[in-house]
């Protein structure tokens, strides 16, 4: 059994078990950006009783199928980057456009009932304006990289360095991202449809609580799981250290 340790951070309360991310989505801890932080001093700024969420992480524990969600820190580093481009990457190129032309029409028809519409779609078109050359760095520099260093038993060389040096881009990049989905969390009262939203508008919401849910999970992948191995790959005797 695991210990439930409160100095643990965050994101390492995920990746032991991928399914206590529903436990911190619902009382809103950032378990991905945020995801550096001890349970301790999350529930702090959250204003929480750590002992209540442990309580709820024990409950999670007990009662969820661990085969539900994947378990992204039992997969080697080659495995894992494979499975943010087929699902997650891949998923941001089929959303993106689709959630550019809803967030463009609603808060063209509705921007008059409810001004934090221009809002929601100044936040999407900076999320997507990040994400497009985001996906790219990260497919054609960071994880031909890791995938190098995954397969290396001597001393790969990279024009960049040290892998930690696009890593620290990367998650400069992701705390953009974050700033712009809490943007579209807080206009939109949270996803939830006011009572004159058309079908459109209540479509769209519910997209981008999914596209929120999906970064949250896309990005905990990344920060807490694949960029600690690479870097701890990298540093490991007998690799390059820069």
């Amino acid at each position: 059994m695991l210990t439930l340790d409160p100095q643990m951070t965050v994101g390492d309360f995920v990746r032991q078990r991928p399914s206590r991310a529903r436990v911190f989505e619902n009382l809103q801890i950032d378990y991905c950006c945020g995801g550096k932080l001890t349970l301790n001093h999350a529930c702090e700024k959250r204003g929480m009783e750590v002992v209540d969420v442990l309580r709820q992480v024990e409950a999670c524990d007990a009662t969820t199928d661990s085969q539900e969600i994947v378990d992204a820190d039992a997969m080697t580093m080659t495995e894992l980057a494979d499975h943010i481009e087929s699902t997650h990457h891949a998923y941001l190129r089929s959303e993106l456009p689709r959630l550019d032309a809803m967030t463009e029409k609603v808060t063209r028809v509705h921007g008059d009932k409810d001004k934090r519409l221009y809002r929601m779609r100044d936040a999407f078109v900076a999320l997507k304006a990040e994400l497009e050359p985001h996906m790219m760095k990260e497919e054609r520099i960071l994880f031909p990289i890791v995938r190098q260093l995954d397969a290396s038993q001597s001393r790969p060389e990279f024009h960049c360095g040290n892998v930690a040096n696009p890593i620290r881009q990367m998650e400069h990049e992701h705390e953009q991202a974050g700033l712009a989905l809490a943007t579209l969390n807080e206009t939109t009262d949270g996803y939830t449809a006011p009572e004159w939203a058309c079908n459109t508008h209540r479509a769209l919401l519910d997209s981008l609580a999914k596209l929120e849910a999906d970064m949250h999970q896309h990005i905990h992948k990344e920060n807490n799981v694949l960029f600690p191995k690479a870097i701890q790959r990298n540093n490991e005797s007998g690799l390059r250290e820069i």
